[in-house]
Formats: structure tokens, C-alpha cells, sequence
């Protein structure tokens, strides 16, 4: 994957090294000015103004190496990690795989980072360094061995509560062990009361910054329920949904499909934008969601935002059509409102969430 030459040429390189290599351009070569942005799309939640809802999902720039660039792409956020306390290596290689056929990826990572230190020490260069227009969120993580795993969550808070726009506490991630059971119940309210007194605390000195969750589109509604529930009672700030899946469509044509991790692309569309609407229904508008999983076009964008998303996110797409997506889906989007009779896009929030969640899948 590359930014700066055909996105395609660098499919014969081993995914994780072409990721490495689409960093390095976006940190090292000037790319355009953003794209002009219709002013219908612009978009407040949580506090926080979008020039667009277009953003960037974690796992693209862990460290945060690049998130001038990528905002100069046209996002109108974009969101650093994950990241850890203190560094870690991940999983062992190999842990990413392309596929092409399913347009599809499948990576089993397990929050390799450079840790607080590394991350927080770049981006108070970036934002000393120069003038950004867009919105940073930072998508905190624990530690693989880490005793006490919500406390790795708080001391993410604390250390980029000077420049965090706003902070994603990860709970969804398939290639952590256990670490999904931080959505239990229990273990959810533990959490989420230590994360928001941890915002609290520093919100005197750096402002109060939001803090969502981002949650799994494996969940039964069951444990969705339960997740709203306490989210909802301990006023976080929003939820993203979803994280990869661990679940394999019977369609998948890619012999890669075997491979063990989450699944993300084309084939999570379905799913997360089910579990999306899902949400929507449940939250009742008590706050703004983040629709992620499968947005490859400004169409599907749009289904998300019609199913109950306020902004989306989008990362996988950008491997199998480069970034010229992002301007595409940033051209298109008004076009659609108009045909569609949505005077902004806030008006198409939800329009389609109650027939999204009557369809099978």
C-alpha cells in the first residue's frame, strides 16, 4: 500500500512491509493541499467540530509518525495507535494478509507499539510544529502482561491529555488474549469509571476531552444490551463500532481466509453496519456513534450515517483503492445528500437504522 505511487505496485511486497513503506511516504513526501469540502458535510459531535465525517480508523499510523499527512489527505480526523504504555512488539510475523479476491484483510498485530513515551513525544512535535487543520483521537491499549489491564487505559489518559482530541478506549481487539472480556459487564463498568475519572483529573489543565468505546461486531445483543446500559449510566462520550471480526463469511474466495485475526474490508460491511444500527436503536441519541467496517465508497459511507453512524471510518479501503479514495467518497457524499433529499448530512443520521436491523444477514 502506498500513497504516492500506484497502490497496486506494491501488492508483490509483503503487506506489513508495504504498510511500513506507505508510513515513511506520508511522513517524508509533500502531498497536495485537502480537498475543498462541501460545507454540508461538516458535523459536531462530542464537543468537537468536523470539517467532514470522513476519518481515518486506528491501525493505520500506531505511533503517530504521520498525522499531518493524513489529515492533507482530506480526513477530517484521524485516529493515532493503538497504543500501549510501554512497548511492545506484537505478535509474531506473519500478521498480515491481504485478500485481494475479498478485498479483505485479515491481521492478527496484537497492539504492537513504540509505547506512551515514543507516540506522545511526536505528536507534541507535530502540534508545536506546525498549524493543523482536523481532529486527533488516540485509540489507547494495555500492555500483553500488563497485572491490571484498566490501568493501562488510565495512564493512556493521562499521558496524552495534552494532545488528545479526543481518546478510544480498544476493548474490541481479537489478537490480545482476554482482552475482550473487558466488554463484560463487570469489567466494563470498572473500566469506564477509571477512564472518565482519569479524564476528569486532568480536564482542569488540557479541557475536557471525550472518551468512546469501541466495541466488537461479534457481540450477541445480549451483551450489546448490557454494553449501552453502562455506557449510557456513566455518560461516556460515544461508541465506535465496530472492530474486526473474528467470524469468516461462507463467500470468501482467498485461501488467506484461514489465517487466524480480525477480519476487516468488504466482508465486515454487512455485519458492523448491523451492529451499528443495533446500537443506534438501543442508545437512543444519548450520544454520537462512529460507524466503521467495510466503507469502501461514498455509498457505503452513506449507509453507515443512515444507519445510525454521526461519523465513519475507513482504513481497509484505502489498501485496494489508494488515496484517492478519500477525496472520491468527499466529491460524491453531496451528490448523494441532494439525490436523497438530506438538506446536510446530519439529516441522514439514522434515517435507515430501524429497517437496517429487520434485515437478515
Amino acid at each position: 500500500m502506498t500513497f504516492l505511487a500506484p497502490h497496486r505496485l506494491l501488492f508483490g511486497l509483503d503487506p506489513e512491509r508495504a504498510h511500513r513503506l506507505a508510513i515513511w511516504a506520508l511522513a517524508h513526501v509533500p502531498l497536495p493541499p485537502p480537498p475543498a469540502v462541501d460545507p454540508r458535510l461538516s458535523v459536531e459531535a462530542f464537543g468537537l467540530a468536523f470539517a467532514n465525517p470522513l476519518g481515518l480508523a486506528a491501525g493505520m499510523d500506531k505511533n503517530g509518525e504521520a498525522p499531518g499527512a493524513l489529515l492533507r489527505l482530506g480526513f477530517g480526523f484521524a485516529e493515532i495507535g493503538t497504543v500501549t504504555p510501554l512497548p511492545q512488539p506484537g505478535n509474531p510475523l506473519p500478521r498480515l494478509f491481504r485478500l485481494t479476491k475479498d478485498e479483505a484483510i485479515i491481521n492478527r498485530f496484537g497492539f504492537n507499539s513504540e509505547g506512551h513515551a515514543r507516540v506522545h513525544e511526536r505528536l507534541t512535535a507535530f502540534l508545536a510544529g506546525a498549524r493543523r487543520k482536523g481532529v486527533i483521537g488516540i485509540n489507547i491499549g494495555a500492555n500483553k502482561d500488563s497485572l491490571d489491564r484498566a490501568e493501562d487505559y488510565v495512564k493512556g489518559i493521562h499521558a496524552f491529555a495534552d494532545c488528545a482530541d479526543y481518546f478510544t478506549i480498544n476493548i474490541s481487539s481479537p489478537n490480545t488474549p482476554a482482552l475482550r472480556d473487558l466488554q463484560q459487564p463487570l469489567a466494563l463498568d470498572d473500566l469506564v469509571v477509571r477512564a472518565l475519572a482519569a479524564r476528569d483529573a486532568e480536564a482542569e489543565r488540557h479541557g475536557r476531552k471525550p472518551v468512546l468505546v469501541k466495541i466488537a461486531p461479534d457481540l450477541t445483543l445480549s451483551e450489546l444490551d448490557a454494553i449501552v446500559k453502562i455506557t449510557c449510566a456513566r455518560k461516556v462520550d460515544g461508541l465506535i463500532v465496530s472492530n474486526t471480526t473474528l467470524s469468516r463469511p461462507s463467500d470468501l474466495q482467498d485461501p488467506q481466509a484461514r489465517e487466524a485475526g480480525g477480519l476487516s474490508g468488504k466482508p465486515l460491511f454487512d455485519l458492523s453496519t448491523r451492529m451499528l444500527a443495533e446500537t443506534f436503536v438501543r442508545v437512543e441519541n444519548q450520544f454520537p456513534l462512529i460507524g466503521v467496517g467495510g466503507i469502501d465508497s461514498a455509498e457505503t459511507a452513506l449507509a453507515k450515517i443512515e444507519a445510525g453512524a454521526t461519523l465513519v471510518q475507513l482504513y481497509s479501503g484505502l489498501v485496494f483503492q489508494g488515496p484517492g479514495l478519500v477525496r472520491r467518497i468527499l466529491g460524491e457524499l453531496p451528490r448523494l445528500l441532494t439525490a436523497r433529499n438530506y438538506p446536510r448530512l446530519v439529516d441522514a443520521v439514522g434515517a435507515a437504522a430501524v429497517d437496517r436491523v429487520s434485515e437478515k444477514i
